[in-house]
């Protein structure tokens, strides 16, 4: 093989590396819930990524690959802050014009609560409730990208699920039993 084949290739890798940061930010920001610690932990995955691109095997695992690097950064950076707290801060979404302000506050507050309630779980449950349920990595995926076994993403995700559930349930508006009346 050629050195210009080889530099081609590099080249196609590493345009596909950029072309995964967003997903990466996206899991990386539901993880920890700091637009900045996200941000870093994206490009400390690239950069150790685009460094270690000759033990990239097979390139067809490069979602999986990068998705293990991310986990591994995320690791790191856990260890080195045991007093790791999550921060409530919340992104604006921006709608389509179409949508009435209220149809747009509503879905926000949806958003809101749902953000809050993934926020609750523990960590262990978020990393594999949003690798499976946001990113759509198989089981098989996930339990190589956070080196657990199966069995574990499985119960980490039926239990992160059923918390969810209660949490988003908790996390709803109370009605009061007034407000509602019949009209004949």
């Amino acid at each position: 093989m050629s050195f210009l084949t080889l530099l081609a290739g590099d080249r196609e890798i590493r345009a596909q590396l950029k072309e995964r940061r967003s997903r990466l930010y996206r899991v990386a920001y539901s993880w920890c819930h700091d637009r900045t610690l996200a941000d870093d932990l994206v490009q400390e995955a690239l950069t150790r990524g685009l460094a270690r691109l000759n033990q990239l095997r097979d390139p067809a695992q490069l979602d999986s690959w990068l998705f293990k690097i991310l986990h591994n950064c995320w690791r790191d950076c856990f260890r080195c802050k045991k007093n790791n707290q999550d921060i409530d801060e919340l992104e604006d979404y921006h709608y389509a014009h179409e949508d009435t302000p209220e149809h747009l506050h509503s879905l926000s507050q949806v958003i809101d609560r749902v953000r809050a309630a993934v926020a609750l779980l523990p960590i262990g449950q978020r990393q594999v409730l949003t690798l499976i349920d946001l990113e759509e990595f198989s089981y098989n995926e996930v339990a190589e990208i956070l080196e657990i076994p199966v069995g574990t993403v499985m119960s980490r995700l039926c239990r992160g699920r059923q918390s969810l559930k209660v949490k988003l349930i908790e996390l709803a508006p109370q009605v009061k039993a007034g407000a509602l009346r019949s009209v004949k």
